[in-house]
């Protein structure tokens, strides 16, 4: 099978959903001249004319217009060029895309397809207001659904299915995974929502992690196995739907389980998760288990590579956590 890129992968998945349904289109900062801020539309212009533009500085009416397009039968996919500047459309999300559906009673033949595609993560030294990794405020907003991938084969087969949802959805890319390569399929696939991955099997300790962190945890996972602990690696893919059966499955199989998310630790998805674990075995009568989570402290991302460094996670922070459950 071929190998490409995620930024290859993404234009693929974008372009043949262009060409498949006429209703679909994409706009955001500097589609056309450079492709959007990564580079992910470049040439989408070229060949769709109208239906891949470009739109002010202004997150607002990107967001906004997604809305309004939506409302029309429009079928929009919108780039934030970063997901810290999702906040500056925070009405436009969290209020109109999010409860469109239910402010109209569920009317029948009513939807409101959106794809909101944003760049996370850190790790690359770009400030405070470029390398958040915001998942938990989208998570904790009723109506958005919610989609993470890590390999360019998840990010094709989870962005068609992301547009062809009739809800609004969050799809989030990690900066580093843009340029890493995988196997992808030539021929046309979906990758289902609520469905995850298990990245690597193990026994001793069950490792849920999000985004980039499925990397790390992989890393990790690798070295420890020369001290005889075998990590088995969750990837969830999707927040919104979250396939907690699958989370569940692994930490019956193991008996430890750690969350590790590039957000800062304060009122995080691993806390939501744990508590959700929590819950499902109170439920069945069963005992708690060792848990633990692994995330960003809880300060602005600082510009400076080392003291960036000693606040995002690493893998050697996971490492830790292991030992933690382990005891």
């Amino acid at each position: 099978m071929r190998e490409i890129s995620m930024r290859e992968a993404l234009k693929e998945a974008i372009r043949e959903e262009l060409l498949r349904d006429q209703t679909v289109h994409i706009w955001g900062e500097s589609i056309e001249s450079k492709g959007g801020g990564f580079a992910i539309c470049r040439g989408l212009t070229d060949e769709f004319g109208e239906r891949a533009k470009d739109t002010p500085l202004a997150e607002t009416a990107i967001a906004g217009s997604a809305v309004g397009a939506a409302f029309t039968g429009l079928r929009p996919i919108v780039e934030i060029m970063f997901s810290d500047f999702a906040f500056v459309c925070g009405d436009e999300i969290f209020n109109k895309m999010a409860k469109a559906r239910y402010v109209y009673g569920g009317q029948d033949g009513f939807s409101l397809p959106i794809v909101v595609r944003m760049k996370v993560g850190g790790y690359v030294s770009i400030g405070a207001e470029h390398s958040q990794t915001p998942l938990a405020p989208f998570m904790h907003a009723p109506g958005l659904k919610i989609a993470f991938p890590t390999t360019p084969y998840d990010a094709k087969g989870l962005l068609k299915t992301a547009v062809r949802d009739d809800n609004p959805v969050m799809f989030f890319e990690h900066i580093l995974h843009y340029g890493a390569r995988g196997e992808v399929p030539e021929e046309e696939y979906l990758i289902p929502f609520g469905k995850a991955r298990v990245r690597r099997e193990g026994d001793d300790v069950t490792v849920v992690a999000i985004g980039y962190m499925v990397d790390l945890a992989l890393k990790i996972a690798e070295e420890m196995v020369q001290d005889g602990v075998s990590l088995e690696v969750v990837d969830p893919r999707t927040l919104q739907p979250l396939d907690m059966d699958a989370i569940m499955r692994s930490i019956k199989k193991t008996g430890r389980v750690i969350f590790v998310d590039e957000d800062v630790t304060c009122c995080g998805v691993p806390a939501e998760l744990m508590a959700r674990v929590y819950e499902r075995l109170t439920e069945a009568g069963k005992p708690p288990v060792p848990m633990a989570r692994v995330g960003a402290a809880n300060v602005p991302i600082p510009y400076s590579p080392p003291l960036e460094k000693a606040v995002l996670p690493s893998p050697e922070k996971i490492a830790a956590a292991v030992e933690k459950v382990l005891v």
